[in-house]
């Protein structure tokens, strides 16, 4: 069986700001937990490769679950501190490519094109692409083959305005997932705030926030078994 691509940030800060962010734990800790329960491989990425912050904010929702995988050594090593560059990566390892979330991916997902590549390359060959909450962030500039949004009339979720609004963070966020998602076509998709959400379109699979990481795990299993 082939492996499954988590994709993780190396933003440390909302920029302009000293304010820490970086990874949502949980929502690579728990689709971890998830992908070992059935024996599904995964390696780590990120942009620069390397070292991996994690959101401050995310150690206050950590369950077991999450901190066995946190102190996972296997964890630790290929997870937070030593993520493979994209120039290290071969796409056709891979059966799907997982965009985690926390603010960070903000800045960094949209814009990189290494990255986008290594989605699209794993896209063409059959796979699937994967995000929950701010991971959402990584589809909205991918494109296919005819040059467009590769999410457009798709149906997507992410992580809500409301939601933003109630993290605090609407004001310093540098844009909105749902305006975003809809700039490029595509059916932004939505439940109650913080509430667990996960939607299939054909091989995208999108889950609303940190409480929707299981579901849309539990989606990709049910395409890769």
């Amino acid at each position: 069986m082939k492996k499954v691509l988590i994709i993780e940030t190396n933003v440390t800060r909302y920029q302009g700001t000293t304010e820490p962010t970086g990874l949502w734990l949980g929502e690579a800790a728990e689709f971890v937990a998830e992908m070992q329960k059935v024996e599904i491989e995964v390696d780590f990425v990120s942009p620069k490769g390397g070292f991996v912050p994690l959101d401050p904010r995310s150690m206050k929702y950590t369950d077991e679950s999450i901190l066995e995988i946190y102190e996972d050594p296997d964890f630790i090593h290929r997870g937070l501190t030593n993520t493979l560059r994209p120039d290290q990566v071969n796409p056709t390892d891979y059966a799907a490519i997982y965009y985690t979330g926390g603010h960070g991916v903000m800045w960094d997902f949209p814009k990189d094109l290494t990255i986008q590549n290594l989605a699209t390359a794993i896209y063409d060959n059959g796979g699937y692409l994967v995000s929950v909450c701010h991971g959402v962030a990584g589809l909205l500039n991918i494109k296919d083959k005819s040059g467009n949004y590769l999410i457009e009339g798709k149906n997507i979720t992410g992580f809500t305005t409301a939601e933003e609004i109630l993290a605090g963070k609407k004001t310093v966020v540098p844009f909105l997932n749902q305006v975003e998602v809809e700039k490029r076509g595509g059916h932004f998709k939505k439940k109650r705030f913080y509430h667990e959400y996960a939607i299939k379109d054909g091989r995208i699979l999108t889950g609303q926030n940190p409480f929707s990481v299981r579901a849309v795990a539990k989606l990709l299993i049910d395409e890769l078994i």
